[in-house]
């Protein structure tokens, strides 16, 4: 089954685009386009996508708000936002809202397909933009809880972009126990989001930098 994708972006000329160049990957399919944040959430509800492209400013409904929305009521869905600015100070709030992903609007069109396919397996996808500004923005208490040995192993491969499927074939386990692992570090931590975790192991040094957000060799 192809990888569904909802575009929601304001301007019908660029989902047009987007859609032209997702029609070319015979992988992923567009099932809807939405023109505002509240279409976005609506229409996720009724065609519960595996992910939604988001524009971050649009009309009636922002793309930082419909993202919250849409992470807590469909978990399976993944939000990838993307942007026409690198500066733009809403990225670290539609990380915090559970986005998986934050990629410029100039993105190469196989680079996209990629960051799609990426984010339907729960792989974290950052561009180094909004990884060198991100990083810089996640809290770290000055005494953090402590984590198990496995929990770290899991977090270090998170934040290298793993997939759960990925870090069980990694580390011998299974994909229920990594998610199992996933959601204690969040809990611990007091995060909402894998991509949260990945820029905690980023800025606590666990996980280098360059290889976060990246293509899992």
């Amino acid at each position: 089954m192809p990888i569904s994708v909802l575009i929601a972006d304001d301007h019908g000329m660029l989902r047009q685009g987007l859609r032209m160049y997702l029609s070319l990957d015979p992988e992923i399919a567009v099932v809807g386009e939405a023109s505002n944040g509240a279409e976005a959430v609506q229409m996720a509800r009724e065609l519960r996508p595996d992910v939604v492209l988001m524009d971050l400013l649009m009309p009636v409904m922002d793309g930082v708000s419909a993202t919250s929305i849409i992470r807590r009521e469909l978990p399976d869905t993944q939000v990838v936002a993307l942007t026409g600015v690198p500066e733009d100070s809403s990225v670290g709030d539609v990380v915090r809202a559970g986005a998986i992903g934050y990629l410029l609007k100039d993105v190469a069109s196989a680079e996209l397909c990629r960051a799609i396919r990426a984010a339907a397996e729960g792989q974290v996808q950052l561009s180094p933009q909004a990884m060198a500004r991100l990083v810089h923005e996640i809290d770290v208490p000055d005494s953090p809880p402590a984590l198990t040995e496995r929990e770290i192993e899991v977090l270090r491969l998170v934040a290298q972009g793993c997939s759960n499927k990925e870090v069980g074939r990694l580390l011998g386990i299974a994909e229920k126990t990594v998610k199992n692992h996933v959601a204690r570090i969040l809990a611990k931590l007091g995060l909402a989001s894998r991509t949260q975790a990945a820029l905690f192991a980023v800025r606590t040094g666990l996980a280098a930098a360059d290889r976060s957000g990246g293509q899992p060799g």
